[in-house]
Parts: structure tokens; C-alpha cells; sequence
């Protein structure tokens, strides 16, 4: 799963751009690279954006917008899923504006992701550090209430349910997770449904990085389906880069001189496409961890295409209507004819 939060697709765009509509051209961009390399990598690949508070609602629209405009050339959205973040606003103003926007995806079939009850800790601008510790405790009536109004528009939705969850990482003791709550919303949902299923609900988990495994386990036995693991791929990220700067240190002083001697270049060590490699492997082996402790390792064994056989590109000019060309072509030419366009 590949997510592009506001920031990060501000950071796509380039930090620089001041428009109004950077973060969705950022986000759509990466989007657009992610579909025209994952085929090479045999695996399947979600493209989501996540916590959209409702201040940066505008960049939900540009990007629903162009879901819209490629279902309608290719039959599929750009995106394969969306995270509404309006945990912060009262829960009738977050299920409201969540419903309109999933009558708006459901028929392209975009998952939506929300959020009720608050994540406490800072994330993409958005402070929730000081917070009352009781949000921080989603009820299974409030869950309940949300699945209550998605559910009737179609059933690719999933709810993040707060259980203590906090951005970051924090010194053990400091942070109280409560994952066993989420059984809770599912008793709670299964009672109401009068269904078999023990797990009606799909559930997610925010905040993952720093949780220890018998956490992590009991809320995937409570039917999480996601968990957002950020400021652990970050340090995994910023460490590759650590290591390598500290084992050839002497070979990053400058761009000529090392201890094979004084006129010996550096360019292998200092080029970024080495040490931007370094910090992407070492995230990948931490995203390994996760997949083992979520128990969906090798869920989808690698199926890389014979090489050659993946189209170097999947756009098509969009398709015309003959008969509409000719109308809008008389019609012109009727307007010339009379000056009356």
C-alpha cells in the first residue's frame, strides 16, 4: 500500500509551489508514477491517501476529481482508496460529510477510510497532543453509528476507532493502547446485524510505530485490516542513511581525497542515488517486520512478468463519439457561415 498523506504530496509537487492546488497535483502525480512501474513489481499494489481533515477538504476534491475523470476513460479510479480524517469535528458534521463523499466513490468502488474518535500525538499539521485522554476511546455506539449510515451506500469502508492510539513513538508507559476495546465494537455490530459473523466490521489501526506485538496481535484478532506504521519506516528510512554515512565517513569529506589516497574520487559514495538506495532497503526490511507481525506475509507471493512484456504505457486518446463530432462540426461551421457563434 502506497499513501500519500497532504504533506507528502505538497513534498511530491515540490515544496516550493504555493498554488492552491499543489497537494492534489503532487498526490495525483504519484499516483500516476505508482501505476506505470507497479506492473514490473508482481505484487498488488493499493494507492491511498491518507487523514484528510476537514481544512484540507480541497485537496480530497481535486483528488476525487481525478478518480472521476480516469474511471471515465480507463473504467477504474486513479486511487484505490481514501482517508477522511474529520475526527476532530462532532461525530453527526464527521458521519454527514463522509456519506456524501462515499455516495461519490462507492459507484467506482473507492474504498473509504474514516476516522471517529481522535489519534492523539501530531500528524501532517494536524496537533492533537494536548487532547482529553477520553477521546482518545472510540465507544461501539459511535462506531456503530457510522456503519449504521455507510453501510446502506455500499460496504467498502472501514472505520479507524480510536483505542488510546497516539502519532509516534513514545517511551514505554507514557502511551495506554487499549486494543481489546475493539472487540468490543464487533460484539457491539454483530448483536445489531444479527449475524453469524464474529467480525462485521472492518477495523483499522493508526498509530502502529512503537506498539509491541501482543498489541499489535490483539487488535488483528479484533479485525483490524490496516495498520499505519509512520514514524517507524521514517527512523528505518533516516537509519540506512546513518549507517552508511558512518561506515564510509572517510569517503564523504569531500568530492576528491579518501584514505586509498589524496587524489582518489568520492562520487560513488556521495551520489544520491547510493545512499537514497541504503535508506529505501533498510525501510524495506522494517516493512518485512510489520508484514510478519500483521500476519500477511507472503499473502501475495511476488509474480514478476517475463521482462518485455509489461506495456510501456497504458493511455489511449480518449474515444469520440462520430456522430457528436459531426454535430459540433456543422454547428460551427453554421456559426461561421452566419457569425453567430
Amino acid at each position: 500500500m502506497i499513501q500519500a498523506s497532504n504533506g507528502g504530496a505538497q513534498f511530491v509537487a515540490g515544496k516550493s509551489i504555493k498554488d492552491k492546488n499543489a497537494c492534489a497535483a503532487g498526490a495525483v502525480a504519484l499516483a500516476l508514477h505508482v501505476r506505470a512501474v507497479a506492473p514490473y513489481y508482481g505484487i498488488p499494489v493499493i494507492l491511498h491517501s491518507d487523514h484528510c481533515a476537514k481544512k484540507l477538504l480541497p485537496w480530497f476534491d481535486g483528488m476525487l476529481e481525478a478518480d472521476e475523470a480516469y474511471f471515465a476513460q480507463f473504467g477504474e479510479p486513479l486511487f484505490s482508496s481514501h482517508m477522511l480524517d474529520l475526527s476532530e469535528e462532532p461525530d453527526e458534521e464527521n458521519i454527514a460529510i463522509c456519506v456524501q463523499y462515499f455516495k461519490r466513490m462507492a459507484p467506482m468502488k473507492i474504498w473509504l477510510e474514516m476516522e471517529i474518535g481522535i489519534t492523539g500525538g501530531e500528524e501532517d499539521g494536524v496537533n492533537n497532543e494536548d487532547v482529553d485522554p477520553e477521546k482518545l476511546y472510540t465507544s461501539p455506539e459511535q462506531v456503530w453509528s457510522v456503519y449504521e449510515a455507510l453501510a446502506p451506500i455500499g460496504n467498502m469502508f472501514s472505520i479507524a476507532a480510536a483505542f488510546g492510539n497516539v502519532h509516534g513513538v513514545y517511551k514505554p508507559g507514557n502511551v495506554k493502547l487499549s486494543p481489546e476495546r475493539l472487540l468490543k465494537h464487533q460484539e457491539y455490530a454483530k448483536e445489531k446485524l444479527g449475524t453469524d459473523s464474529t467480525k462485521p466490521i472492518f477495523l483499522v489501526m493508526h498509530g502502529g510505530s512503537g506498539s509491541t506485538d501482543e498489541e499489535i496481535k490483539t487488535a488483528v484478532e479484533a479485525g483490524v485490516v490496516k495498520m499505519n506504521v509512520d514514524t517507524d519506516t521514517q527512523w528505518a528510512y533516516w537509519d540506512g542513511l546513518r549507517k552508511f554515512e558512518a561506515e564510509n565517513r572517510d569517503y564523504l569529506q569531500g568530492q576528491i581525497g579518501n584514505p586509498k589516497g589524496p587524489d582518489a574520487p568520492n562520487k560513488k559514495y556521495y551520489d544520491p542515488r547510493v545512499w537514497i538506495r541504503k535508506a529505501e532497503e533498510s525501510m524495506i526490511d522494517r516493512c518485512g517486520v510489520s508484514m510478519e507481525k500483521l500476519l500477511c506475509k507472503d499473502t501475495f507471493p511476488t509474480k514478476k512478468p517475463e521482462s518485455g512484456s509489461v506495456p510501456l504505457w497504458n493511455f489511449h486518446p480518449k474515444a469520440h463519439n462520430p456522430l457528436q463530432d459531426i454535430q459540433k462540426g456543422v454547428q460551427t461551421m453554421i456559426g461561421n457561415l452566419t457569425g453567430k457563434h
